[in-house]
This record gives structure tokens, C-alpha cells and sequence, in this order.
């Protein structure tokens, strides 16, 4: 017997978690959902989400930067115009890709790197 995996939650190491909450939630929509410290001047845990999508964003030592996180979208050409209306630049796209899909790439200010990703019809061949 099997039990079914239910989704996951990517844990992003930054540095700043008011810097984090500025970038993910100004520029990229996310929504701040809580955070925790054990005590004033610990490290901080923050969840963040925008809709189905949810990261842990943790100042913890333990972690370590330059994640590489790849997201479904709907739209991507809608998202990265509207990324870009805030201020956001693009690391790569949007581009359609020769294994079907179509995407656009950034990189949080720690590094840790997204990539947005739409199915598209044709492959390149």
C-alpha cells in the first residue's frame, strides 16, 4: 500500500526576511501568510503563498541559497508583464522551449532562482 503525496512547500534560505517579504510580496504577489521567531533577534520563518503556491522563507543557518524552484502558470506572457509593471527584471523569457514549454526566469535578492513555466501546444523540435 502507497499513500499519496499531497504537494510540497519549497524552504527558501534568505538573509533578510523583511527584504524577502518586500520583494515576494510587492513585486511578485505573494501574500505574507505568518512568520515565527522562538525569540526576539532569532533567526526568521516566514510562509508566503500566492494562490495554490507556497514557499517557507527561513534566515535559519542550517539552510544554505541558490534554490532553483520551478512554478506552473497559467499565463506566462500575462505574468511577466505584470511582473515587469513592478519593477521585477527578467532573467530569461518569455521563451518557448524546445521540451514544450513556455517561461520566464528570476532570481530572488538572495539568489535563489524561479522559474515560471506554461504548457504550450507545439514542441520545438
Amino acid at each position: 500500500m502507497t499513500t499519496d503525496l499531497l504537494g510540497s512547500v519549497p524552504v527558501l534560505h534568505i538573509s533578510n526576511a523583511e527584504r524577502s517579504c518586500e520583494f515576494y510580496c510587492n513585486k511578485l504577489g505573494f501574500q505574507k501568510n505568518w512568520q515565527h521567531q522562538f525569540e526576539p533577534g532569532f533567526p526568521l520563518f516566514v510562509s508566503i503563498s500566492r494562490g495554490s503556491v507556497t514557499f517557507f522563507l527561513t534566515e535559519h543557518p542550517e539552510s544554505s541559497a541558490g534554490a532553483f524552484v520551478y512554478i506552473h502558470a497559467e499565463d506566462v506572457d500575462a505574468l511577466a508583464q505584470e511582473l515587469q509593471a513592478r519593477g521585477v527584471t527578467l532573467g530569461q523569457g518569455p521563451v518557448s522551449q524546445p521540451w514544450g514549454m513556455r517561461e520566464i526566469q528570476l532570481e530572488d535578492p538572495d539568489g535563489n532562482r524561479l522559474r515560471f513555466g506554461q504548457d504550450i501546444e507545439e514542441k520545438i523540435s
